[in-house]
């Protein structure tokens, strides 16, 4: 060991070199500082494996009893082979004790055995020349006894079968069969490998150095190794010969996104992108693009496309009934007329109930729908509508989705302006009238005056020499209701009305309201089909699934049959009256019809009424808006219809100087948001028929909030009108007080001119205006600064009577000039 001291090492001289192993030699050990030193090196020679020195050795006594020369080394491979020979007599055995009819599935198993043993034997071979080098060149190898026993132990018993393989070995030589060579199982190429590798150019075989290399470059790859790199090799060359291409019908609709468009093409997304940017599009995978951008898009892929309208989600929606298919059903039958005519009495008179006695006002102001069973079981559906002028959209769809229209006239009041606007809704729906002349029983009463008025609208009565029914009643006292039940039977009749009841159910709201406890709940028609519980429907552009169903008693019902109305609960938001009601397949169908028409409401929304609009305009109306006084306002009620009526009707109201603006409108009691709507755009509540929770309340109370509740719907619109009203800028009025002749002027320094003046009329007052009159023609036009009698200042002064008068910044004053005073009233408006 050379002993190494602080400074530089160098070598000097080398002696020593070339002497056998073991051998010394000297070396001078030179320091930065100048000294030197000789120190003894022993030299040792690289140690070569052969057959002389492992004779030298064991001649020596150096070479151990584990390690293996060459000859031990081949009767341990001969060992292996017999004990492979030996398998294979095994096998032989099997195949002759094997019966003639499994002659032909033996072979070929016995077969598969001898492949594997000679995979095995091969696998031996290197093995054991890998395993006795090693062990020979770590001198830890074990007896050659030890050995033999060991592989003697690994041999297979009788019922052993190789070709039995597990799943994971079948699955790995599946993977290395190529198109163009028969299957070679995976361990036989291993050793084909191995044997490459580490054979020398002379036998062939595993050379002890080369396999034991302590270089990482020279080590063995394991099996599962290899295998996944030919896994990969045979996935990339299958994707490289697959020159095949996949063509598909991509469908597009009007408009689609970049992701969805490569997922129906079966395409990376980040394809589709490069493409659309080489023509000149920046897009992302999440931006939409419509559907002749899509189109060139999958044309340049090789794709067909099959363009579709989103619209196409709509069809076979409505379903077409046979003729066989069409039983009878109950006619369908609105109430209209003049408001207070009665007609909610005639129905209660029919139904045997007194709704008419709990409305407030007593008016109706709410549509509803019920029916009446007659004596001998046969059903009449009935449709109530609001009389007055704010319910013009009800009246008109109970005109829409009736058979017959009931027009309830007033014998003591005749044909009135409601009694007009009924009847040209029922004509606009092209359904049949039966005039109900009521209150015969009245005193007053006139029914021929009511015929001869309706003959100016073109309703010609039976008795006249006309086709419209026409029967005097009296729903106070039940008179004649027996005649017009029957006159709306021999009507239905002679229309034929029919459905199939068959089928999913379609229909149309009729009122929707928000119940507390419910949520969302609408009065539904069902025009064909049976609606049952559980079905699942869309309505506009909401969807849901029926919960309950109730008739017009609020008892519950399993099924709604054509003709029939009823109360559906299970909506998932407050849907309009007028809208549509379909019985669909599934949800997922409703959900794609209801995103669509939700999609569609919110475009029409959103469109410009006038799309060309300049600059000039567009500021031409922003000085226009500022000019205009609005109110806001927030209408809650209790029906959707009534709150439809009150914001129709408020609108009306607008002019060119004020106007109303609905924030919102909806159903159910008044709520937190609403309040916090209303306080972020300075509005008004108006509740009708509704009241607030507590919670709101106390969010009124606490941000002075003006709410103002009602019930009868001509209250609430007085109110709002005279709110508008106040708004309005007022109208101005000129009075003429009285008028001075300028007799004499005075120079007062300090103070300026003072005119003394002759009242000629009227009274001159302080402070009042004033236009000075020269000649017939004003010159001036200000107010008058004071007013003096004699030497005193006064307030006034009346006609007859000499005063001065000073005027306000002006003193060219003449003689015989006329001061006439005069002021302003302002008139307060109205709408």
């Amino acid at each position: 060991m050379v002993d190494v001291k602080k400074g530089t090492l160098s070598l000097s001289h080398l002696s020593g070199i070339g002497k056998g192993a073991g051998e010394t030699g000297k070396v001078r050990q030179s320091f930065s500082h100048g000294k030197s030193k000789i120190v003894t090196v022993e030299v040792k020679r690289k140690r070569s494996i052969g057959s002389s020195a492992i004779e030298t050795r064991r001649q020596s006594g150096d070479l151990k009893s584990g390690d293996l020369t060459n000859e031990e080394m081949q009767t341990r491979l001969q060992v292996v082979k017999d004990a492979i020979r030996e398998n294979r007599e095994q096998f032989r055995q099997q195949k002759e004790e094997t019966s003639p009819i499994k002659a032909e599935k033996a072979t070929e198993e016995n077969k598969k055995n001898q492949e594997d043993c000679d995979i095995v034997s091969s696998f031996a071979n290197t093995s054991v020349v890998v395993e006795s080098e090693s062990r020979e060149k770590s001198k830890n190898s074990k007896h050659f006894m030890e050995i033999k026993e060991s592989h003697a132990k690994i041999q297979p018993k009788k019922d052993f079968h190789l070709n039995k393989r597990d799943d994971t070995e079948d699955d790995d030589a599946s993977l290395l069969k190529t198109s163009n060579q028969r299957k070679v199982p995976a361990i036989k190429r291993d050793i084909r490998e191995l044997k490459g590798r580490y054979g020398s150019a002379s036998n062939g075989k595993i050379s002890i150095y080369n396999a034991l290399d302590s270089e990482d470059e020279s080590r063995t790859r394991s099996l599962s190794s290899i295998r996944r790199a030919r896994q990969k090799n045979k996935l990339i060359s299958t994707v490289k010969n697959d020159d095949v291409k996949v063509i598909k019908e991509v469908i597009v609709p009007e408009t689609i996104s970049v992701q969805e468009l490569s997922n129906r093409m079966a395409t990376r997304t980040g394809d589709v992108v490069k493409c659309l940017m080489k023509m000149g599009m920046m897009v992302t995978a999440n931006q939409i693009i419509d559907a002749d951008t899509a189109e060139l898009v999958v044309a340049e892929f090789g794709h067909k496309i099959k363009r579709i309208s989103d619209s196409d989600i709509e069809l076979n929606l409505r379903k077409t009934d046979a003729p066989e298919d069409l039983l009878p059903r109950p006619p369908v039958v609105t109430i209209m007329g003049h408001v207070d005519h009665g007609k909610t009495s005639l129905l209660d008179a029919l139904r045997k109930t007194d709704v008419a006695l709990n409305e407030a006002g007593g008016i109706t102001q709410g549509i509803g729908a019920y029916q009446v069973t007659l004596r001998d079981n046969r059903k009449i559906t009935f449709i109530d509508t609001p009389g007055h002028a704010a319910f013009t959209e009800m009246r008109s769809r109970g005109a829409n989705v009736t058979d017959v229209v009931v027009l309830v006239v007033a014998a003591d009041d005749s044909v009135k302006e409601q009694t007009i606007e009924a009847i040209n809704h029922a004509k606009a729906a092209g359904v049949p009238i039966i005039v109900a002349i009521n209150k015969i029983d009245k005193p007053g009463a006139n029914a021929d005056k009511v015929r001869k008025d309706l003959m100016n609208y073109e309703i010609f009565v039976e008795s006249y020499g006309g086709e419209v029914i026409d029967v005097e009643i009296s729903a106070k006292s039940g008179l004649n209701l027996d005649k017009l039940e029957e006159s709306i039977l021999v009507q239905a009749e002679m229309l034929e009305l029919k459905a199939n009841p068959n089928r999913s159910a379609e229909g149309i709201v009729i009122e929707s309201k928000v119940e507390k406890g419910l949520g969302p709940v609408a009065t539904v028609l069902i025009n064909s089909g049976t609606l049952k519980v559980g079905d699942i429907f869309v309505s506009g552009s909401i969807q849901g699934k029926v919960r309950a169903i109730r008739n017009d008693c609020r008892q519950s019902l399993k099924e709604l049959t054509p003709g029939t109305p009823g109360e559906i609960v299970g909506f998932n938001g407050p849907t309009i009256p007028g809208d549509d009601f379909i019985v669909v397949e599934d949800e997922s169908k409703a959900k794609e019809v209801a995103n669509y028409r939700d999609r569609k409401k919110r475009e029409q929304q959103w469109v410009v009424s006038s799309s060309n609009k300049t600059i000039e305009q567009m500021f031409t109306k922003l000085k226009e808006d500022e000019k205009l006084k609005i109110l806001s306002i927030i209408v809650k009620a209790d029906v959707q219809g009534s709150a439809e009526a009150i914001c129709s009707s408020l609108i009306k109201l607008s002019n060119d100087e004020v106007a109303i603006k609905v924030i919102h409108s909806g159903v159910g009691e008044i709520t937190e948001n609403d309040v916090s709507l209303a306080k972020a755009s300075n509005a008004m509540i108006l509740g009708f028929n509704v009241r607030s929770s507590s919670q709101a309340k106390d969010q009124i109370a606490r941000d002075q909030l003006r709410v103002q509740y009602y019930s009868i719907i001509y209250d609430l619109i007085d109110d709002v009108k005279a709110l508008l009203s106040g708004m309005l800028t007022p109208d101005t009025k000129e009075n003429i007080l009285g008028a001075a002749e300028v007799r004499k002027l005075f120079e007062v320094s300090r103070v300026g001119k003072i005119a003394g003046c002759m009242i000629t009329e009227g009274i001159v007052k302080r402070g009042a205006k004033v236009r000075l009159i020269r000649d017939g023609i004003v010159v001036h036009t200000g107010s008058i600064k004071s007013v003096h009698r004699e030497k005193d200042d006064v307030r006034e002064a009346r006609s007859g009577f000499e005063c001065g008068i000073m005027l306000e910044n002006y003193n060219d004053i003449h003689l015989k000039d006329v001061i006439e005073c005069f002021e302003i009233e302002e008139v307060a408006r109205k709408l």
